[in-house]
């Protein structure tokens, strides 16, 4: 694989974010939504984050998308401002090559420049793989909300896990 570059996002990613997301929307429950969203959506919500001031990041192999990655407020209120919540998203072919790494590490200093102190992510259902990803990355478990969320005919726990930046 060549080398992963990381930018930001644009608008005209939508699509392949779009495409990237749907997968993990369809087989896993990494997230709890049900319907792929199309990539108008995509591209709303990624206004929503440009429009908060944090980043939204691609990783490139080749001059095409293979992951992206954003931060959005923890919570809406004003004194959650410094809490943001990450979300990493890697094309299924392109997993255990390094994007997933460059990704994170960018978002948290891109996080850290736009005066963010915590940064807080939540796995749903039984993932390893995303938990190991985040301890390597200097994240902790700092709890499980069990039973959350449904999707696949079963009860899914969120895991929150948290770094200081």
């Amino acid at each position: 694989m060549s080398e992963c570059t990381v930018r930001p996002a644009t608008l005209a990613d939508a699509e392949a974010i779009c495409a990237i997301y749907g997968f993990y929307v369809r087989t896993t429950s990494h997230n709890f939504e049900y319907e792929e969203p199309d990539a108008a959506e995509i591209a709303r919500r990624m206004r929503s984050v440009f429009d908060a001031g944090l980043p939204y990041l691609v990783g490139e192999v080749n001059d095409r998308v293979v992951g992206f990655a954003y931060a959005s407020q923890f919570r809406p209120r004003p004194a959650y401002r410094f809490g943001v919540e990450s979300s990493v998203y890697i094309d299924k072919d392109s997993r255990g090559r390094g994007v997933g790494h460059k990704l994170i590490v960018a978002l948290m200093d891109r996080c850290r420049e736009a005066g963010a102190t915590q940064m807080i992510a939540g796995m749903g259902g039984d993932h390893p793989v995303s938990i190991a990803f985040h301890a390597v990355h200097g994240f902790d478990v700092v709890g499980v909300v069990r039973k959350v969320g449904f999707k696949f005919g079963q009860w899914l726990d969120l895991t929150l896990m948290q770094r200081e930046l």
